[in-house]
């Protein structure tokens, strides 16, 4: 297995959802005008309480300041796992790489933040934590980094890799509660070149009616729905280490594939409703205390197949499939593949 860092540094932002208005044009630009920015790694995730962005240096500079946004200190370097073929881990989600990436650098005091998209899952790091990274992993991986798009080998016996070796001390994880609402969620991706045929109906589920059409989006042919689960009842923070390995390390014992975000004031997961009921799965929510809780929304309704649908993604939407007001409809996602992925 091979483990890329890709070139992106990235910041993570809180984007307060009064202030959305004063960040329209930039978005909009990020989002759906690529050509006209050079921000190659660019993710929005909407929740009830803001909206968090990760995006590069380059899209970094597109956001001006402002009381509305909050920028958290570190800066990320971001990772992804695949196979020696070069295709990208697939299918399994977060769970694919729990044992072999997320347990050992939790172990290891790393704090890590994650993003699932469709076909691959990225890692982010802190760029102080690097070389511990590096030396956490060298033995399971072949480990490369990216240089002027090329990927180069780093060595095992150069764990350092350019930077100072990063001490960490701590406690365990704390055990944070977790909730789910009722309503159940579509994945899917889109072809970038059928991206202006549904642009202005993504303009306005983000920024003017916040709610996804019914018979719009569904995730594949199979029609698979996923169930979300939020993991905090506080705002988590960026420096326990542990949080995602919680959620992950059981539902990787168990088989269960699960996609995973992290925002800026909590952590999703997405689990599969065929395997909700579960028993591991169950397990996982006694670890945390028992403190799963229903919130009581709408049934679920039909929704058709769109042409547009591809198996290879460039952005990732995650929307209610039934679209309801308050804090337990949740996660809607926009993320653009980063390009140097894009062959």
């Amino acid at each position: 297995m091979e483990l890329h860092i890709l070139e992106h540094r990235v910041r993570v932002l809180s984007l307060a959802r009064q202030g959305l208005w004063l960040y329209t044009h930039p978005l909009i630009k990020l989002l759906f005008l690529p050509r006209r920015s050079r921000c190659k790694f660019f993710s929005l995730t909407e929740t009830p309480e803001d909206y968090t962005l990760m995006v590069d240096e380059e899209g970094f500079k597109e956001l001006p300041p402002s009381e509305f946004l909050q920028v958290a200190e570190a800066t990320w370097l971001v990772m992804n796992v695949s196979s020696h073929s070069g295709a990208a881990v697939q299918a399994a989600g977060v769970t694919k790489i729990a044992r072999s990436v997320i347990t050992p650098l939790a172990e290891h005091h790393v704090s890590v933040l994650m993003l699932s998209t469709y076909q691959t899952d990225f890692i982010l790091v802190r760029e102080q934590d690097l070389s511990v990274v590096i030396h956490t992993l060298a033995q399971e991986f072949d480990i490369y980094r990216e240089v002027g798009g090329e990927p180069v080998p780093v060595a095992r016996d150069d764990s350092s890799n350019g930077f100072p070796r990063a001490q960490h001390a701590g406690p365990s994880p704390t055990v944070h509660p977790i909730q789910s609402p009722q309503n159940r969620f579509c994945v899917l991706t889109l072809d970038p070149e059928t991206l202006p045929a549904i642009a202005t109906t993504l303009i306005d589920v983000l920024f003017y009616s916040h709610r996804f059409p019914s018979d719009l989006l569904l995730t594949s042919s199979s029609g698979e729905m996923w169930r979300m689960v939020r993991i905090g009842g506080q705002p988590l923070g960026f420096d326990e280490c542990g949080i995602v390995a919680q959620i992950a390390g059981p539902l990787a014992a168990a088989d269960i594939s699960a996609y995973y975000i992290s925002t800026f004031n909590f952590d999703h997961a997405l689990v599969s409703t065929m395997s909700w009921g579960r028993g591991s799965w169950r397990e996982t929510e006694a670890q945390n205390g028992g403190a799963i809780r229903k919130s009581q929304l709408g049934q679920a309704g039909h929704l058709g197949i769109p042409d547009w649908i591809q198996s290879w993604p460039s952005f990732l939407i995650i929307c209610p499939q039934v679209p309801e007001d308050g804090i337990n409809s949740v996660i809607a996602v926009l993320q653009r593949r980063p390009e140097s992925l894009a062959s």
